[in-house]
């Protein structure tokens, strides 16, 4: 008695199983597929850069072209140039670099120092006085202006620099700082702390040698942040500066402008914006990885 079997020989025993297959495939159409959908959500912010980039490009009669054209047929390359010939914009380039800075620095030592008292300090009224520091965050800046143009006025700080550093470094940027140092360090292990005093650090000891060293992804959110609001400042360097030496980027920008007429130079005033925003954009791409994480790890999500 004969069986006659029928072997599938083309049947590989290394392959995966076909139902592997069809979820690898499921999974790679919905990686495309999400990737597809954040393009198009993108589109709308990083268009704007680019007609930013492209009017930099431009003559000033190719910028009112219609309809528009999205990018030059002949850029204009010397148009970087053009704000460093027509004022002092290298000046206040540096201005705003150099109090950016200083703020930032500012801001993350004042950050840090009270957010670990907040988060680690047991005294009378911590909750209380936490709970004021944040209602400052609720507070616009136009309607303290005028009383912190008086005290800035009685400190003889008119037309310079340090009545843009001191006070953010205790205003706005620094509460909110406050608020993210309290909630990373609010998240660190006790142990972490009792470690320290067996092998004899003190309270400041404690928070240089441990609690600031595991801080970092905190204080690069808070570095970016702290810069970007000083870079992008407005209000401030239009009340409290003068002359034109002293000015920072964002009241720089203003001032390429038709002599004449008075209306704006557009393709040279896009130039000098465009050269203002790479420094924000190199922070940013420096630091991405430990402010995503420092976003992620004070609570914030």
């Amino acid at each position: 008695m004969s069986l006659d079997l029928d072997y599938d020989t083309d049947v590989d025993p290394a392959a995966p199983p076909r139902e592997a297959r069809r979820g690898s495939s499921r999974t790679g159409l919905a990686r495309v597929g999400m990737f597809a959908l954040m393009g198009l959500i993108a589109i709308p912010f990083v268009f704007p850069v680019y007609w930013m980039f492209s009017t930099a490009l431009k003559t000033y009669g190719g910028v009112f072209e219609s309809p528009p054209v999205l990018f030059p047929a002949e850029p204009q390359w010397h148009n970087f140039l053009a704000p460093f010939s027509q004022g002092p914009f290298l000046q206040q380039f540096i201005n705003s670099l150099y109090i950016a800075t200083l703020t930032t620095a500012g801001v993350i030592a004042v950050a840090s120092l009270a957010g670990y008292a907040f988060a680690r300090i047991q005294f009378r009224g911590r909750n209380a006085l936490f709970v004021m520091l944040l209602s400052a965050l609720l507070v616009p800046p136009e309607v303290t202006i005028i009383p912190l143009f008086r005290l800035i006025s009685a400190f003889g700080w008119v037309d310079s620099h340090l009545s843009l550093i001191v006070p953010s470094m205790f205003g706005v940027p620094a509460v909110l700082g406050i608020f993210l140092m309290r909630q990373f360090f609010i998240s660190l292990p006790v142990e972490l702390e009792q470690a320290g005093r067996v092998d004899g650090l003190g309270r400041f000891g404690i928070f240089w040698r441990i609690a600031m060293p595991l801080a970092k992804a905190p204080v690069a959110a808070l570095a970016i942040l702290t810069f970007l609001n000083s870079w992008n400042d407005f209000l401030e360097p239009l009340v409290f500066l003068r002359s034109r030496e002293m000015l920072t980027i964002p009241i720089a920008l203003q001032s390429f402008t038709d002599p004449i007429t008075g209306v704006p130079i557009w393709n040279v005033q896009m130039a000098a914006t465009t050269l203002s925003v790479l420094p924000v954009l190199a922070v940013f791409v420096i630091a991405q990885r430990q402010f995503v994480q420092g976003i992620a790890g004070t609570g914030i999500k």
